[in-house]
């Protein structure tokens, strides 16, 4: 049961609400990836590396709330609960201790790479059905991509 109505049709919720939800979990297990490899990071780079990281941090967090406020507005339940990151991220696993300043760029390329390649699927399907939500994806894709940029002229 929602307890708020949405402007949208059935099918439109529907097709919206997956995309929403499904950039949700992305965005929440991108930014405790970025976290995880922030702990651990070591090696000649530590410094510039485990800063670039908090940077993604911040911009996944940021986007979460937007994209979890605005399926909320349409009146779909955002979930963000561990269980179902676990299960529906696109972001790959971070091994277990410290990680060289090197792997953790390439995790992380790999990772921001995962995640545009699907927050760009989500832009192509909310277009006609929602163009204010495919707005706010394609703002947080955006800034994704100058992240996976800056992370990609680490590894050249």
């Amino acid at each position: 049961m929602s307890v708020v109505k949405s402007p949208l049709s059935e099918t439109d919720l529907k097709t919206v609400g997956t995309a929403l939800q499904g950039a949700l979990v992305d965005l929440v297990d991108l930014a405790l990836v970025a976290k995880q490899v922030h702990w651990n990071v070591v090696g000649p780079r530590f410094r510039s590396v485990h800063l670039q990281l908090d940077e993604v941090v911040d911009t996944a967090r940021l986007h979460s709330d937007t994209v979890a406020e605005r399926a909320a507005a349409l009146g779909v339940n955002p979930d963000g609960r561990a269980a179902t990151v676990a299960t529906g991220s696109a972001v790959g696993s971070v091994p277990e201790g410290w990680i060289k300043d090197a792997d953790a760029v390439r995790i992380l390329v790999t990772s921001l790479g995962a995640v545009i390649t699907r927050m760009r699927e989500r832009v192509e399907v909310t277009g006609d059905p929602d163009p204010v939500s495919q707005d706010i994806l394609i703002g947080l894709t955006a800034d994704l991509e100058k992240h996976s940029w800056m992370f990609q002229a680490e590894s050249a």
